[in-house]
């Protein structure tokens, strides 16, 4: 099954169709899940374009997107950056509501950042599901290490060139997995920018559920830039040859 992440930390002037506002995630979710989507990963954004975790913002993007698509299953993001500090994301976390009350259905929190035993909990206690982001060994460490591996909705292999220790994506996935063990919960597997299609082929031969999405990266399989979300799932959906070569060199991760 494929996740679509319609927009991670994207801007207009990386791409022209990263979707902000709840409108255009709602369009976006829509257009995912008719090329092949089973759930969208959004980062709901102020009136600014930032980012944010502020109560109203993430339910109007989570509303949109329900109303266009019911009964579409939501998740979204409380990575380190979007809130100024750890105390200030988990206050945030704690006021939202339950998916039932216009809360989105799960979101995702990085096994390696301060304080994400709390956020899972708020998360949980607000009947929100938990998607536990590992980007290294050492985030399994710290995650099997509590009970969480059975409280989880799934478990996000994050794969990041630069950050994820390895030579190349597979490389690095099998690692992590063999650290992980036998999951309780279903496991994600997906990349982000050159390791994004070698990952998802990979993961998709072994098995694993994948993702992607223009959060994850610009480009299809073949260099040539996508259209927009749809595009992406669709390719992914089909077996074309990879070609990395011909991918544009991102940035060093900030």
């Amino acid at each position: 099954m494929i996740k679509a992440c319609l927009n991670g930390d994207r801007t207009r002037r990386q791409h022209r169709s990263v979707p902000q506002t709840p409108d255009e995630l709602a369009r976006a979710a829509a257009d995912a899940v008719a090329a092949g989507a089973f759930m969208v990963h959004v980062h709901p954004r102020d009136e600014s374009g930032r980012e944010t975790l502020e109560t109203r913002h993430v339910v109007d993007a989570v509303t949109a997107i329900r109303a266009g698509t019911p009964g579409l299953r939501v998740s979204v993001s409380t990575r380190d950056g979007i809130a100024p500090s750890p105390q200030r994301k988990l206050a945030h976390v704690s006021e939202w509501p339950s998916p039932d009350l216009g809360g989105p259905d799960c979101a995702s929190v990085n096994w390696h950042e301060d304080g994400a035993v709390e956020v899972a909990a708020a998360l949980r206690d607000r009947g929100i599901g938990v998607e536990a982001g590992i980007w290294t060994p050492q985030s399994v460490s710290r995650f099997v290490a509590t009970n969480w591996p059975w409280q989880v909705e799934r478990v996000l292999v994050e794969l990041i060139p630069g950050v994820t220790p390895g030579v190349d994506g597979p490389w690095a996935a099998e690692r992590i997995l063999a650290a992980l063990g036998m999951s309780p919960v279903p496991v994600l597997v997906h990349g982000e920018e050159l390791w994004v299609w070698p990952v998802l082929r990979w993961a998709q031969a072994a098995g694993y559920d994948v993702r992607v999405g223009l959060e994850d990266t610009l480009y299809l399989p073949n260099g040539r830039e996508a259209r927009d979300n749809a595009e992406l799932v669709a390719a992914a959906l089909r077996s074309e040859p990879t070609t990395p070569s011909r991918w544009p060199v991102p940035d060093a991760p900030g």
